[in-house]
């Protein structure tokens, strides 16, 4: 293990051993297998809902799970939740109150057609989420989603000047990203 030094809040310096690269286990439920731990990870905080909103997340989306869950009491929820996203590694933090979460950082989504589209949006938005412009909403626990289908970023980074116009203009105009509706603004000169 390689040796460094970490700041502590008491402004000292304080030996810490680098961790041996961990693996975790997970259950499938049709197989089980060795995943490594990830050295990087989203840290979203919450006011003491966060196992609630990590249950709900990885509800919507496949290769979603729990990780792992630590805390200082076990009869209270706990402080770290660590879980994976739709493969991407994330954790959760029961802060408390004094940090919440805002539109400057989102998750976004690539959905695959409008179906997956619509099914994430009803569901993010449903039971006090809220829809926002432009493919972006807030979830029931406050946290911002972008749902782009997955042609958006093709549309976007076209030659065509003037398509990429009319398909910025025809987004412009909408909540929940229609796939169908921006190809033919994509599509269609006026």
């Amino acid at each position: 293990m390689n040796s460094r030094k970490v700041w502590s809040r008491r402004q000292s310096f304080v030996s810490h051993q680098e961790p041996k690269s961990e693996t975790r286990k997970r259950d499938s439920g049709e197989e089980s297998f060795m995943e490594q731990t990830a050295k990087v990870r989203t840290c979203l905080g919450f006011n003491g809902n966060g196992t609630e909103a990590v249950d709900f997340y990885i509800s919507l989306l496949p290769d979603s799970y729990i990780e792992n869950s630590f805390g200082p009491n076990p009869e209270e929820p706990p402080l770290v939740i660590e879980f994976t996203l739709a493969g991407a590694p994330f954790m959760v933090l029961n802060a408390g109150p004094r940090y919440t979460p805002s539109e400057a950082a989102s998750i976004s989504v690539l959905t695959k057609d409008q179906k997956e589209t619509d099914h994430l949006w009803d569901a993010l938005t449903a039971k006090g989420g809220q829809a926002g412009p432009c493919g972006w909403l807030k979830d029931p626990f406050g946290v911002s989603w972008q749902i782009v289908p997955e042609l958006m970023p093709r549309l976007l980074s076209s030659p065509d000047k003037a398509a990429v116009a009319r398909t910025m203009n025809a987004m412009m105009q909408m909540g929940k990203l229609d796939g169908a509706a921006l190809q033919a603004a994509f599509n269609t000169p006026q």
